[in-house]
């Protein structure tokens, strides 16, 4: 493979600290990013673009950034396009993270779904599962009866893995209710908390990646896609909502991260309170707004 003089110059030794990011290899990234899955690295990220990708560059024996750029456009098994998206995306997460939104799930949504034997919701970017399993305690406790099922998706294969698998250290669960602990985890001698498998088997993992075509074969009452679109330019949010809004069954709610105020986009759902939006219902009085 023939390299340019300045990234022969620049070549490093596995011992050696990595050099930073040069413009142009930033460029090449940053357009990658943003083409595959949405990830808009604006300037200012070189930097933090280095520390994530380094590792790979290192531990795959490449010469540089170049090289592993190149080695990424020519593996067309995804394989090293999904490690780039997992050591790029950021999977900050926590249990009952944005607690109104569960609040209001519980005392304004889900009672209107009691009737229904089967409860199915949509966990769009679920990372390392914690949303998801915060989730699945509040509709057991909220409707015992009732076929639970959540659909958890999310771009990275890391994050899936370890939502999947459910084990959680003692650190990540102090904001989680005794009783929910007691309920619906069980200890291991380590002290670790692992979601106990009935509950576990009410959820449905996949990779997804939201700024792709996606459908469902049902429409969702109720759709968690939250502190992602923080990381999408304006077009591209308007085009994730529009797909979420047809996912939505008339008169469904969307629940978005506190920081992705959809005011200034362009799309078809009612403002209902902060970060919460829902689909019109046909023939129905707009929700008021509170």
């Amino acid at each position: 493979m023939t390299r340019s003089a300045d990234a022969i110059d620049r070549v490093w030794n596995l011992g050696d600290a990595m050099c930073p990011l040069a413009p142009g290899e930033f460029a090449k990234i940053r357009e990658l990013a943003y083409r595959t899955f949405g990830l808009d690295l604006r300037s200012g990220k070189e930097e933090l673009v280095s520390a994530r990708l380094g590792r790979l560059v290192r531990e795959g024996g490449f010469r540089g950034f170049d090289d592993y750029y190149r080695y990424v456009l020519g593996d067309h098994t995804g394989e090293a396009l999904a490690a780039l998206i997992d050591a790029l995306a950021t999977n900050h997460t926590s249990f009952l993270r944005e607690p109104d939104h569960f609040d209001f799930l519980r005392k304004q949504v889900l009672p209107a779904l009691a009737g229904r034997e089967r409860i199915d919701i949509w966990s769009a970017a679920c990372s390392t599962g914690e949303e998801v399993w915060t989730l699945a305690c509040l509709l057991n406790d909220a409707l015992p009866s009732r076929a639970i099922r959540i659909t958890a998706t999310d771009i990275s294969k890391k994050a899936l893995r370890l939502a999947e698998r459910a084990v959680y250290p003692p650190e990540r669960c102090l904001g989680i209710p005794p009783a929910w602990l007691s309920r619906y985890f069980t200890q291991d001698a380590a002290e670790a908390y692992t979601v106990c498998p009935r509950v576990r088997a009410q959820a449905s993992f996949r990779r997804l990646n939201l700024v792709e075509g996606f459908s469902w074969p049902h429409l969702f009452p109720v759709i968690f896609c939250r502190n992602v679109m923080i990381y999408f330019d304006r077009q591209t949010q308007e085009r994730l909502v529009g797909r979420l809004a047809d996912c939505l069954e008339p008169g469904g709610f969307l629940f978005v991260g506190h920081a992705e105020s959809l005011i200034r986009a362009s799309h078809s759902l009612e403002y209902v309170k902060p970060a919460i939006y829902r689909r019109p219902a046909a023939r129905e009085a707009k929700w008021t707004r509170s």
